[in-house]
């Protein structure tokens, strides 16, 4: 999307490198894939039919830049976002790892509630949401601490894409569902003040919350330590990562459209009736076989975004703990009681969430697009510093895009803030 020239100089590198190369980019991609497409696509496209795909387009385009900042300052600089927003002030790492925190235990605990729901669908005895929630954060915690997570991450990726092939298939079949059971013409409209509340928390989470972006930049920098990566290899992980999301929502949009639209069916706000939903989608394009097959690649989808989130979320915020108090390293037993005060607080959330799986996703959507400006502004603060070397800064096709994303967000947020608390 960009002309920005390589900031590591090196000749082409064939696909099949390319390919083996895949990681961050990849793992942006596999916690994408959760609340903003399995919920917030799937509900644009149930309640809207078609009318947001245009938008869902607008905010992955809008929001490119400021996922591509991770990317790009790692490989001109060699550092972490974390470590520049550190060297832009301490103000501004104050800023984020303020907005962190926050944003890290409400969207786990949004993640924790949604797998709790899937892992219920086919367990043979009912157990509460709250010990379901708890189960799911003892085994995260435990692969994590274990030092088992890049199996996770392997298997994370495998069940991905398996989950993306099921949703393709499945929208296909529903392209020649008979006449009697398509879309009928929509009656609502998104295009009022009554809907800006929808249109928030679906935008909130598309493709991700912003803040993976150094999340992402992190796991590149220590993707860079055993690897020699090149910024031709680490742009192609992050455009396959990231495009791959923009076009998974559009498809789960699809689903949205074409099954449930138009039906008469109301989507459930509790956490039982939605998952029995979303998988109930499956079953009627796909076949009834295939109810609890795609309940577990569900389930094991959004669990490994789970423990993404958790390890994600605990290492910039240790590393943001580093840079403050000026330590040299970061302490690995740090990062791992982050994981735990990240994990028990997901759980505190849930408490009061319990009940339902709807409002709890609707919550960490709408605080994800309250803070995505102000992630995306620290974004933009630091690729087009003039102190920073200029290779590392946007060329003028980006900039422009930063700019006009920058402007859509706060005028966005600004019309939401007036809509919520002044009519």
């Amino acid at each position: 999307m960009d002309q920005t020239p390589p900031l590591n100089s090196s000749s082409p590198l064939p696909i099949t490198k390319l390919i083996r190369l895949l990681g961050p980019g990849i793992m942006m991609a596999a916690a994408a894939v959760g609340g903003s497409h399995l919920v917030a696509s799937t509900k644009a496209g149930a309640i809207y039919g078609w009318q947001l795909a245009g938008l869902i387009l607008l905010v992955n385009i809008l929001k490119y830049p400021f996922f591509r900042a991770g990317v790009q300052y790692t490989m001109g600089t060699g550092k972490s976002l974390v470590e520049g927003y550190s060297l832009l002030g301490r103000f501004y790492l104050y800023l984020y790892a303020f907005l962190c925190i926050i944003s890290a235990f409400i969207n786990t605990a949004a993640l924790v509630i949604f797998s709790a729901n899937l892992l219920g669908y086919f367990l043979p005895v009912t157990l509460p949401i709250t010990w379901l929630s708890t189960i799911i954060v003892a085994v995260c915690l435990a692969i994590l601490i274990a030092g088992h997570y890049r199996a996770l991450d392997l298997l994370s990726k495998f069940i991905m894409a398996t989950l993306s092939i099921a949703t393709v298939v499945a929208v296909l079949i529903a392209l020649d569902l008979p006449a009697s059971t398509q879309v009928i013409q929509p009656e609502l409209s998104p295009w009022n003040l009554a809907a800006i509340g929808f249109i928030v928390i679906t935008m909130g989470w598309m493709p991700a919350p912003i803040e993976i972006s150094s999340i992402t930049s992190m796991w590149l920098k220590n993707q860079k330590r055993h690897h020699n990566v090149t910024a031709q290899s680490a742009f192609f992980d992050f455009n396959v990562g990231y495009i791959g999301t923009t076009l998974l929502a559009l498809i789960f949009l699809a689903l949205g459209a074409l099954i449930i639209h138009g039906s008469g069916a109301q989507l459930s706000s509790s956490g039982v009736g939605f998952t029995h939903q979303l998988v109930g989608m499956y079953a009627t394009t796909i076949g009834e076989w295939s109810r609890y097959l795609i309940a577990i690649i569900a389930f094991f989808c959004i669990f490994g975004s789970t423990i993404t989130v958790i390890d994600g979320y605990a290492r910039v915020i240790s590393e943001s703990q580093r840079l403050l108090k000026r330590q040299p390293e970061c302490n690995s037993k740090v990062t791992q009681a982050w994981m735990w005060v990240i994990s028990i607080c997901a759980i505190i959330i849930l408490l009061f969430f319990s009940s339902s799986l709807m409002p709890m996703l609707n919550f960490a959507m709408i605080m994800a697009f309250i803070t995505t400006p102000f992630f995306a502004l620290l974004n933009y603060l630091l690729i087009n510093n003039p102190a920073l070397p200029s290779e590392t800064r946007s060329g003028k096709i980006l900039k422009s895009l930063s700019i006009l994303g920058l402007v859509y967000l706060f005028g966005f947020l600004a019309i939401f803030v007036w809509w919520k608390w002044f009519i």
